[in-house]
């Protein structure tokens, strides 16, 4: 099977990437040291080519009442141009079809993020929801077409200092943004760029989206102000140590959203009807989403793996593990029942050992501070 390239791809060969096969995609794992560029993240500035992931934008007079219906978060918290919102996008039965960030540009045009190994099914289950609702919204795919776009994640607390650097004109329009808010700059060197205060790491940045004939020349750029590349594996336990779920692998179409700690993005408050909330009512929370640090030595927490809680006949088990390179200690994210408080030792099966684990408040860490101890 030949594996899918993004705009960056010939970048990242050229920087000595250990590339693989990631959902289909021909991605960097790492450009030598997965630690320094977590390291980097955590206390400098990195950058992640997230170019899999697919951008839809959604235009029409009806697509906000589109979306109310279609998302699990309410978009009616959108009113102000260029504000995100993290929701779940569900399926009848009440499980996570994926999830996703949703922009809002004006009333006519919303903006979609989804994730890579999912965009095709989402953007399927998006068009028949639009046709069966007779919704009349525009669907327009921008991962491929006529004006494809390519996505350029800067991340660290000196993420913005090192793109207003690169990007000058950007910096009066996205100096003023909060976290989860968004600004469309016209004109810079690299032509229309989205400037995103959103991110996947627990730390600052920015994430840019821009025509994809421009993304290398950016990278390059960015690389030149010293910006240090990071792939998949670094963004994946910066993820994990900021308590941020993964599709595929936290949650997925068998897995309640209420059970993976993502409460928070389901709006069931409001008299709001929306695909899969009869079911998800129906089911209720039946486990909790917590963090664990490893407390004894001869083992690394792994997905999969068995939560056992003493006097409880209902057992847990990890989604999300990894050895963590900011705490220096294996942790994990687990679903675990109801009675399970945060203070509380369980323990891990791992192999033939059963060793003991602390339950603790997500996240592990954030903006460079370790949180869980």
């Amino acid at each position: 099977m030949t594996l899918q390239a993004t705009p960056l791809n010939n970048a990242h060969r050229a920087a000595g990437a250990r590339m693989v096969d990631f959902g289909g995609w021909d991605m960097p794992v790492n450009y030598g040291s997965q630690i320094e560029e977590h390291h980097a993240v955590r206390g400098d500035v990195g950058m992640f080519d997230v170019s899999h992931m697919c951008v839809v934008d959604l235009e029409g007079e009806n697509v906000r009442a589109f979306l109310r219906g279609l998302l699990a978060n309410n978009v009616d918290k959108l009113q102000v141009s260029g504000k995100a919102l993290y929701s779940c996008m569900l399926n009848p039965q009440g499980y996570v079809i994926d999830d996703l960030i949703v922009y809002f540009m004006h009333e006519s045009w919303f903006r979609l993020v989804v994730n890579a190994g999912t965009a095709t099914k989402d953007i399927a289950w998006i068009k028949q929801q639009n046709a069966a609702s007779n919704s009349g919204v525009t669907v327009t795919e921008r991962r491929d077409g006529a004006e494809p776009m390519a996505l350029i994640a800067v991340q660290g607390p000196n993420a913005r200092a090192k793109v207003w650097q690169v990007l000058p004109d950007t910096q009066a329009p996205s100096e003023g943004l909060k976290p989860f808010n968004a600004v469309i700059v016209k004109g810079t060197s690299f032509g229309e760029v989205m400037v995103a205060r959103t991110g996947y790491t627990g730390e600052d940045g920015f994430e840019l989206g821009l025509p994809a004939g421009q993304a290398e020349a950016l990278w390059n750029s960015l690389l030149a102000a010293g910006v240090k590349p990071a792939g998949l594996g670094a963004r994946d336990t910066l993820r994990l140590e900021a308590g941020m779920n993964l599709y595929g692998q936290d949650m997925d179409e068998t897995v309640n959203p209420l059970d993976a700690g993502l409460a928070w993005t389901i709006d069931l408050v409001s008299e709001r009807d929306f695909i899969g909330k009869a079911a998800l009512q129906t089911m209720g929370q039946n486990f909790q989403f917590v963090g664990l640090i490893l407390r004894e030595k001869g083992g690394v927490l792994r997905a999969h793996q068995k939560v056992i809680i003493a006097g409880c006949e209902q057992s847990g088990e990890i989604t999300s593990g990894t050895f963590s390179p900011t705490m220096q200690q294996a942790i994990a994210l687990a679903r675990v029942p109801l009675g399970v408080a945060v203070g509380d030792t369980v323990h891990v099966a791992i192999r033939d050992k059963e060793l003991a684990a602390s339950v603790v408040k997500l996240p592990f860490v954030r903006n460079g501070k370790i949180l869980a101890v």
